[in-house]
């Protein structure tokens, strides 16, 4: 057996109820710290009131920029704080995560930045960060990176780096009750997505197949359960495979999808788990046509799981997925703000995203342009 590692966090709690821990749980870090929330602060007044008047509160009101994080990391060294909590969403964790590992660096962002910046590992430990997921999809509150947006470039980059993994994760299904349809529809594809990728990475592991194979299915039922009608045990397992991804996506890396919603995200602004969403079924179509030998069953595998459950064969699965979605209201990338003559950048700029690398197979530029012209 090929020997791997495994990152996650010091310690995750699961379960309805868990978040009313959050309190104690985190002011055994210090009596100061930070607490990064979405756009709407009452969702988030319940724990910064029992936090204590010595909590700072920032908003994250969309995914998180370059000049969102230098401004709160402006506020944020200013409160002097000794640990840094998200609840919310995949941008506030996010945030979050990126204040918590840049506030005791000595420099700025563009220090540590991949790709636009030097990419530099950080020169001090990160505060101790605590993720507290509003939504089910993008894992976030378990992943060792933050992503943040450079509109003015049009990309999307990674702040990365080992120790940036959560202290203490808390995953209450009770939180994601009563999402909005459309959000639940593309963070829920998002979830789906990040157990497929790792499934079928060229750098699955033992433990990310343990996860991330019996979660497909889950994820795929409870989803389309939630677009019949709101269900406690279905947002239950939505959060628990969401969960799973995020674990898998750190230990196995993910794949095109990824690659290409990097890229797109940072063009349009466009919300990820619909970008993510839209490219699955076209993305599973191609590197199926693609792969042989173990590749090729693996994706098989994955067509199978999502043909039973959607109700089609394994060839048509890519496709049934895609409609499906679709009929559920998720846009297509011309909606979402792709134009097509933007499709030969698109490409061109995936092929250098570090999520690539754990695509099932190699992908050339008129591969992907298929993918974008079928999503």
């Amino acid at each position: 057996m090929t020997p791997f590692g495994i990152t996650a966090p010091g310690r995750i709690l699961f379960g309805r109820g868990e978040a009313a821990k959050a309190p104690a749980l985190i002011r055994a870090f210090g009596p100061r710290g930070v607490v990064v929330h979405g756009a709407n602060p009452a969702r988030a007044a319940w724990l910064v009131e029992a936090l204590g008047p010595d909590t700072l509160a920032l908003p994250c009101a969309g995914e998180p920029t370059l000049a969102d994080l230098e401004t709160g990391l402006t506020a944020a060294r200013a409160h002097r704080p000794g640990w840094v909590v998200s609840l919310g969403g995949g941008a506030a964790l996010d945030l979050g995560k990126a204040l918590a590992g840049l506030i005791p660096a000595p420099g700025g962002p563009m220090q540590h930045l991949e790709v636009v910046g030097k990419g530099l590992p950080l020169k001090a430990d990160p505060l101790p960060f605590i993720a507290i997921p509003t939504t089910a999809g993008t894992g976030a509150e378990v992943t060792k990176n933050a992503v943040i947006g450079l509109p003015d470039l049009g990309r999307k980059v990674s702040l990365r780096d080992d120790r940036m993994v959560a202290r203490l994760a808390i995953v209450d299904p009770a939180l994601t009750d009563h999402c909005p349809k459309g959000v639940t529809l593309a963070s829920g594809l998002d979830a789906v997505t990040q157990v497929i990728e790792p499934f079928v990475s060229i750098k699955a592991t033992p433990y990310t197949d343990a996860l991330a194979r019996p979660a497909i299915g889950t994820g795929m039922k409870a989803l389309m359960q939630l677009m019949q009608g709101e269900d406690p045990e279905a947002r239950d397992r939505m959060a628990w495979v969401s969960l799973c991804g995020g674990l898998t996506l750190a230990n196995a890396g993910l794949g095109a999808v990824h690659g290409l919603a990097g890229v797109i995200g940072g063009l349009t602004g466009a919300a990820h788990g619909a970008i993510c969403g839209a490219l699955l079924g076209p993305v599973l179509a191609v590197n199926r046509e693609a792969a042989s030998g173990a590749a090729r069953n693996r994706l098989d595998e994955v067509c199978a799981v999502l043909a039973e459950v959607l109700g089609s064969t394994a060839e048509e699965a890519p496709v049934a997925l895609q409609a499906w979605a679709w009929a559920q209201g998720l846009p297509g990338l011309a909606a979402l703000g792709v134009a097509e003559d933007w499709h030969r950048q698109i490409a061109a700029a995936a092929l250098q995203a570090s999520s690539m690398k754990g695509n099932p197979v190699s992908l050339d530029l008129p591969a992907l342009h298929t993918v974008l012209a079928a999503a």
